[in-house]
């Protein structure tokens, strides 16, 4: 059966379990406590809850004021507004003050169809790689958030998580979702291409390889859940083992995993690097899938894109 559970949700689940034995787990919403998923943790933990209102800045400082109490705070907003509206705030008080603050961008990418450019967030993953002592994180569905998101609790740094609005098929299992801080996860290893996506890419980057094997292409799929740190030998080992790179993310051109990607193979390994992202543009209305399709970032698209750069590599 498809899967109905968002990302987001995933997140609420594992922050309502931590909160059960530590109260200073703390969660704080800019008016989307429904859109977040996080409205059963609100309910159930008052004591543990902040509404701040739509004021993303304030919701940013309080997180990272109460984090300087000793709270560990998880502070959740559009992508789109978290990411922008509170970037000083992110830089500042958050990584430059090196505070326990995770900023979770929900709905991120073109999550919000119609609404468009205003609610789309692809800018994000350049924005908080930019920040220095800020890690950034796209799990790639439900099973890899919830791993990722018992992480964070662990330690005390500062992070930006983003996901998107929509349940996304599994990829991992809950007894069988191999996960390692930082380090990307390898779903198949080939020889001709080298497939590098994060977030809700990695599964249509594994729909693509499946496409690409009936055609005798061998490809690599790697989950860069972990854009930042982003992890450098598995992208180096991938890119050895392949005859071109190809780098799928939804997100602008500029700035983001293809950016840092590209880099490191010039660096270390050159090989052709191409980038599958949006356009330099406002994007066109639609679902997600529409959109994916119309700027090919589905599976036919990459699995394509895959050929055409084989033809010249």
């Amino acid at each position: 059966m498809p899967n109905k559970i968002p990302n987001r949700q995933a997140i609420c689940e594992v922050l309502m379990k931590a909160a059960e034995t530590d109260r200073d787990v703390v969660v704080l919403c800019s008016d989307s406590r429904g859109s977040a998923s996080l409205a059963p943790f609100f309910e159930r933990f008052p004591e543990q809850s902040v509404e701040v209102g739509i004021a993303e800045q304030d919701l940013v400082g309080i997180a990272a004021g109460l984090a300087a109490c000793g709270k560990k705070s998880w502070a959740a907003s559009p992508a789109s507004f978290v990411s922008t509206r509170s970037y000083e705030q992110a830089k500042v008080d958050c990584a430059y003050s090196n505070t326990n603050v995770k900023l979770i961008g929900i709905s991120g990418g073109v999550s919000y169809g119609a609404l468009g450019m205003s609610h789309h967030s692809a800018q994000d993953i350049a924005a908080m790689s930019a920040i220095p002592n800020m890690r950034v994180y796209l799990p790639s569905d439900r099973h890899q958030t919830a791993r990722l998101v018992e992480a964070l609790l662990a330690d005390e740094l500062p992070a930006y998580i983003r996901v998107g609005r929509n349940p996304v098929e599994d990829i991992y299992a809950a007894d069988d979702c191999p996960f390692e801080m930082d380090r990307a996860t390898w779903l198949r290893k080939g020889s001709d291409v080298a497939l590098v996506a994060t977030g809700e890419m990695v599964r249509l980057a594994y729909e693509a390889a499946s496409l690409l094997e009936v055609e005798g292409v061998s490809a690599t799929v790697l989950d860069m859940y972990c854009v930042k740190p982003l992890d450098v030998d598995a992208v180096v080992e991938a890119a050895r083992g392949a005859r071109c790179v190809i780098t799928v993310e939804e997100h602008a051109p500029f700035g983001g995993l293809g950016s840092q990607v590209a880099q490191v193979v010039g660096e270390q390994c050159p090989r052709l690097v191409k980038g599958l992202a949006l356009p330099d543009a406002p994007v066109v209305t639609g679902t997600t899938s529409e959109v994916f399709a119309y700027y090919g970032l589905d599976a036919a698209g990459i699995a394509g894109a895959a050929c055409e750069l084989l033809a010249r590599a």
